[in-house]
């Protein structure tokens, strides 16, 4: 079982390795469902953390349909996480009609190779997860990260069983959102997914929110 921790900052980072994590998603503007996060922070997390780290690379918040402006400023980012020594990139294209912009998630697949794509939960504003699922398999993605479609993972368990037993070990099926120490286990027993992505936040006195260590500590004990 792989575990990824959602961080939304370098302060997030540092926690969720002190609490046990090898592996994250480093985000900013969680706010705004997450967007790229600055150059100095990936590469300290990268170069003074350790940690691998998976770069969601998202130029603004609202939707998944992006000009050729900030396609531009993505391909940028992503030459910048490779050249900093990320673990792997984290996008997600959709059409204006909810279908996968494949010929963009191509692109973008072959712009970061060698290091792995993972689709984010664009995913789970597709119109047809089933078609998403075998059009981002052929897109050469290494991962998906949903909730199966719902708010929660634990409310889409359904559509993530049907994902993983679709899959077929060619995509590995990331599930998140809503992820706790409670109820992670039965998440895993009853879906069968490899990899589990988790925020472990809690929210500061400002408001704010950030990775709680204990939170992490907590998740990794019970999935092992």
């Amino acid at each position: 079982m792989e575990i990824e921790i959602c961080c939304g900052s370098i302060q997030s980072a540092a926690n969720a390795k002190a609490g046990g994590a090898e592996r994250i998603e480093l985000c900013q503007g969680l706010v705004e469902g997450g967007t790229t996060p600055s150059p100095a922070t990936i590469r300290y997390a990268v170069k003074e953390l350790g940690l691998r780290v998976f770069v969601l690379v998202r130029p603004r918040g609202g939707d998944f349909c992006y000009n050729e402006l900030e396609i531009k400023t993505m391909e940028e980012d992503v030459k910048f996480c490779k050249e900093v020594g990320t673990a792997g990139i984290v996008v997600g294209f959709l059409h204006p009609d909810g279908s996968i912009d494949t010929e963009l998630t191509r692109r973008f697949v072959k712009l970061a190779s060698p290091l792995p794509v993972t689709f984010h939960r664009a995913f789970d504003e597709c119109t047809e997860p089933l078609e998403a699922l075998e059009q981002i398999i052929d897109c050469g993605c290494a991962r998906i990260l949903t909730s199966g479609c719902q708010p929660t993972a634990m409310e889409g368990l359904k559509l993530l069983q049907q994902l993983v037993k679709q899959a077929d070990g060619r995509i590995t099926i990331l599930a998140g959102s809503g992820i706790t120490p409670e109820n992670a286990a039965a998440l895993k027993q009853q879906t069968g997914v490899p990899e589990i992505h988790g925020s472990c936040k809690m929210t500061r006195a400002d408001g704010a929110w950030e990775t709680d260590m204990e939170e992490v500590r907590k998740l990794l004990e019970v999935l092992g």
